[in-house]
C-alpha cells in the first residue's frame, strides 16, 4: 500500500508552477549528458586540427548508439519507481532488475569493443586521421560503460522517488569534475584527445558511485527484511525487458536515422562532417532540454498510473502541451538572435563556422517540430505504455527514408537537415493519437475520478 503522502487528493490540483519546479531541476540534471559530448567538442575545437572534431564526433557517434539503445533503463526505472509510491519493495525492485541488465550489457560492450569499433567504421568510413582520433578516443571510453549504464539506472530511481536536489547534486558533480579534468589533461598535461576521454571515463566512474551512495540514504529497507530471491526473480527481470521492447525498437530507429545522418555528412568531406558535428551537438543540447520536461511528465504520469488518478493525468498532458509549445518558440528565437556566438564557443575554425551558418536556419526550426515528440515520449513512458512510441518511431522512419530518397539528390547537406526534421516531426505527430487511448490502459475500472 501507498502512504499517506501520496494519496490522490494530493495530485487532485497539479499548478504548472508545481509542475515547473521538477522541470527544472531535471533540465539541469539531463543536460549532463550532451553536455560532456559538447564541452568534448568545444575542447577540441580550438585544437589546432579540424579532424579533432571530427574525430570527437565520430567517437561520441558510436558510443550515442551504444547508450541510446539502451537509454530505456533510465526512462523505465523513472516509470516504475514513480508507480512504486511508497513501498519500500517495489522501489527496490524498480533499481534492482534493471541494474543487474545494465551490468552485463556495460561488461559485454567492452568484451565486443573491437568488433563494435570495426563496424562503426565501416558504416562512417571516415578519413584515416579522423578514424585515427576515434579510434584513441574509443578505446578509452568504452571501459565506462558498465558505469554509464549503471548511471542511468541510479538517475532513474532518483528521479521516479522525485529526489530531485540528489539527482541535481550528482549531475552537476559529474559535469564539473569533467570540466577540470578536461582542462588539466588537454591544455595542461597536453594529452590532447587521450586526455579528453580520460577525463570523461573518471567523471563517469565517480558519478556512478555517487549515485550509490545517494540512493543509500533514500532507499528505507532493512536489512532483515530483504529477500533477494524474491525481487531478483527471472519473471522480474523478464517484466522490465518485456515493457522495454517497445522503447528498444524506438531507440533502434533513432540509431538508424542518426547513424545515417552522420554516415551521410561523412560523403561532403571532413569540414561538413565537422560543421555537421558542432551543429549536432547543438541539437542534442535543445533535445536533452525538452528531455527535463519528458522527465517531470513522466514521474507524473507514473504517480497518476499508480494512484489510478486520471485527473493528475488530464493535468499532465496539459502541462506538457504548454511546455513543449513556449518552450520550442523561446528556443527558436534565441537561436535565431545568437546562432553565431553559440556557434562560436564550439570551434574557432572560420570555415567551420562558415558552414555551420549556411545549416543554422534547421536547428531553429528543430524545436518547433521535436518537441512534442519528446516531451510527451515521457508521459508514454512514466505510464509504461509503449506500443504508441514504437508505432511513432517506425512511421517517423519511415518518413525519413522517403525524405531521404526524394530530397538528398537535390538539396544535399541543406536536403540532409530537412529530412532530419520531416523525421523529428513525424516522431511528434505520429505520437498525438497514442494520448487518447492511453486513459483506457492505466485507470482501474473499480476507481474513478
Amino acid at each position: 500500500m501507498a502512504s499517506a503522502s501520496f494519496s490522490t487528493s494530493i495530485y487532485k490540483a497539479l499548478s504548472y508552477r508545481r509542475y515547473l519546479a521538477l522541470v527544472i531541476p531535471f533540465i539541469i540534471s539531463t543536460m549532463t549528458t550532451p553536455l560532456l559530448g559538447a564541452i568534448d567538442t568545444i575542447l577540441v575545437g580550438h585544437l589546432s586540427d579540424t579532424a579533432y572534431i571530427a574525430g570527437v564526433a565520430v567517437g561520441t557517434v558510436i558510443f550515442n548508439t551504444l547508450y541510446w539503445l539502451f537509454g530505456f533503463l533510465r526512462v523505465s526505472t523513472t516509470g516504475f519507481t514513480a508507480q512504486a509510491l511508497d513501498d519500500n519493495t517495489k522501489l527496490l525492485e524498480a533499481l534492482l532488475s534493471p541494474l543487474i541488465i545494465a551490468l552485463l550489457l556495460g561488461f559485454l560492450f567492452i568484451l565486443l569493443q573491437k568488433p563494435i569499433f570495426y563496424a562503426a567504421m565501416q558504416l562512417i568510413h571516415p578519413v584515416a586521421e579522423v578514424k585515427q582520433y576515434a579510434s584513441d578516443y574509443f578505446y578509452i571510453l568504452i571501459w565506462g560503460a558498465p558505469f554509464t549504464l549503471t548511471n542511468y539506472v541510479c538517475l532513474g530511481w532518483l528521479m521516479g522517488h522525485k529526489k530531485v536536489k540528489a539527482v541535481l547534486i550528482n549531475q552537476i558533480s559529474i559535469n564539473l569534475l569533467n570540466i577540470f579534468l578536461a582542462i588539466l589533461l588537454v591544455y595542461v598535461c597536453k594529452w590532447q584527445l587521450i586526455g579528453l576521454a580520460f577525463a570523461t571515463l573518471i567523471a563517469q566512474i565517480v558519478g556512478t558511485f555517487f549515485g550509490f551512495i545517494l540512493i543509500k540514504n533514500y532507499l528505507n529497507v532493512k536489512h532483515d527484511t530483504i529477500k533477494l530471491q524474491k525481487i531478483l526473480t527471472p519473471l522480474a527481470l523478464k517484466k522490465v525487458m518485456l515493457i522495454n521492447s517497445d522503447l528498444i525498437i524506438r531507440t533502434i530507429c533513432l540509431l538508424i536515422v542518426t547513424n545515417h545522418f552522420i554516415s551521410i555528412g561523412g560523403s561532403f568531406g571532413t569540414d561538413v562532417l565537422a560543421a555537421n558535428a558542432v551543429l549536432f551537438q547543438i541539437h542534442y543540447l535543445i533535445a536533452y532540454l525538452f528531455d527535463g520536461f519528458a522527465n517531470a511528465s513522466s514521474v507524473y504520469s507514473g504517480r497518476a498510473k499508480g494512484l489510478y488518478n486520471v485527473s493528475l493525468y488530464r493535468q499532465v498532458l496539459h502541462h506538457s502541451f504548454i511546455s513543449a509549445l513556449c518552450t520550442s518558440i523561446l528556443l527558436a528565437l534565441v537561436w535565431w538572435q545568437y546562432h553565431l556566438p553559440i556557434i562560436a564557443l564550439f570551434t574557432e575554425h572560420t570555415n567551420i563556422i562558415n558552414l555551420c551558418q549556411q545549416y543554422q536556419l534547421w536547428i531553429m526550426l528543430f524545436p518547433l517540430v521535436g518537441s512534442y515528440g519528446i516531451i510527451f515520449y515521457g508521459v508514454f513512458s512514466g505510464l509504461t505504455y509503449t506500443s504508441p512510441i514504437r508505432n511513432s518511431m517506425l512511421l517517423a522512419l519511415l518518413s525519413w527514408f522517403v525524405a531521404w530518397h526524394i530530397l538528398l539528390p537535390t538539396y544535399g547537406n541543406h536536403g540532409l537537415w530537412i529530412c532530419y526534421l520531416i523525421f523529428s516531426l513525424g516522431r511528434s505527430l505520429f505520437l498525438l493519437p497514442g494520448l487518447f487511448t492511453a486513459k483506457k490502459y492505466f485507470i482501474s475500472p473499480q476507481l474513478h475520478h
